[in-house]
């Protein structure tokens, strides 16, 4: 009996296509050479931009200071770009910069925090970061000293708060932007975790006049789907922005649940748009 032709089509699809397994494996034993590639001028950047923040806060001041840093994240992304890595920044809202923003986003990687310094730059992105980021890491360890940041002790929860209070009253006097992920730890799947108020809450009532910009990232985690190394090749990393929401228009635990909501129902309508 001879095959169908149907059959015809299955044989020789299987012998010139790769199944969809090789194809990642194939992905990932790339990866580590461009990884390599791609800490190296990393490294450069964080040093060579770590010497350039300070001369221009020593010797110019905040504002540039601030250019410096913009700059050295539009190169952040450049090196990620060595590995396969692409962007996409969709924002169809005008923001009003004599006005306090606190840009509320979920948590996938350390490489969500680069596209939202670069293409927020507007804003003045400010963060929450743990206090063990303030040493050791040229360039973004003083860029969080010097740059409006706040540092946390999380084992101190009162401190923390304190410094939380300290950022809401800052963006409140400059109309500056806070950055907050109200996940606390990163996703590393991009399924969503459940939001933790107590930091989120602190930050909207030390700022009742300012805007809440939330936001949803994508694809960021497949930059570290295998830890630091090797980096993901390939990631699509989108960073939405939705309606913006006044403070004083709603009640606190009404805005928070808004918040929340709307983010992670994003991600969702993403997540079954990729799939």
């Amino acid at each position: 009996m001879g095959i169908t032709l149907k059959q015809r089509f299955k044989i020789i699809s299987k012998l010139l296509l790769p199944n969809i397994s090789d194809f990642k494996q194939m992905k990932k034993i790339l990866s580590y050479p461009f990884s390599v590639i791609f800490y190296l001028f990393f490294g450069l950047t964080l040093v060579k931009f770590h010497i350039l923040q300070w001369l221009a806060y020593n010797l110019f001041g905040y504002q540039a200071h601030k250019k410096s840093v913009d700059i050295f994240n539009f190169f952040l992304l450049r090196c990620l770009n060595l590995v396969g890595t692409r962007f996409k920044y969709q924002n169809t809202f005008q923001f009003d910069l004599n006005k306090p923003h606190i840009i509320v986003s979920n948590h996938q990687s350390m490489f969500d925090i680069p596209p939202i310094i670069w293409y927020m730059r507007a804003l003045h992105p400010k963060f929450i970061s743990k206090k063990e980021l303030s040493k050791g890491i040229p360039g973004i360890s003083y860029n969080l000293r010097h740059g409006g940041s706040v540092l946390i002790d999380r084992k101190n929860p009162d401190q923390a708060i304190g410094q939380i209070k300290k950022l809401g009253r800052y963006i409140s006097e400059t109309n500056r932007a806070a950055v907050i992920f109200p996940e606390g730890t990163r996703s590393r799947t991009g399924v969503p975790k459940a939001f933790a108020y107590k930091g989120l809450k602190t930050l909207l009532e030390s700022c009742p006049d300012a805007v809440v910009v939330p936001v949803c990232v994508n694809n960021s985690w497949k930059l570290q789907r295998y830890g630091m190394f090797p980096l993901g090749m390939g990631a699509f990393l989108k960073l939405e922005v939705m309606q913006p929401l006044n403070v004083k228009d709603y009640k606190t635990s009404e805005l928070m649940e808004l918040i929340e909501k709307t983010i992670v129902n994003k991600i969702e309508r993403n997540s079954k748009i990729n799939d």
